[in-house]
């Protein structure tokens, strides 16, 4: 999990994750994974922007199953972290 502060990635959807009582949507964005040097790398998966906003990044160029899976993961990070911050 990151914390980003900027969208650049293209919009595919929402994915919604539920803790609690309360229903949360994911945007999901997708971006090459490599944008040059091994620095610019953008880690895939569960991300939140720091205003309470989350999102799952994913690359643009993976397979659908590659896609799912990532969105697999993410959704269940994304749920680990909202779930200890509103919980606790």
């Amino acid at each position: 999990m990151r914390v980003e502060s900027q969208s650049t990635g293209r919009v595919l959807g929402y994915v919604q994750v539920q803790v609690a009582s309360r229903t949360y949507a994911l945007r999901v964005e997708a971006l090459p994974a490599k944008n040059g040097s091994d620095e610019d790398r953008r880690e895939l998966g569960f991300f939140a922007d720091g205003n309470d906003g989350y999102g799952i990044l994913i690359d643009g160029d993976a397979s659908p199953s590659e896609v799912d899976q990532i969105i697999e993961k993410a959704s269940v990070d994304a749920t680990r972290h909202i779930s200890r911050k509103v919980l606790n």
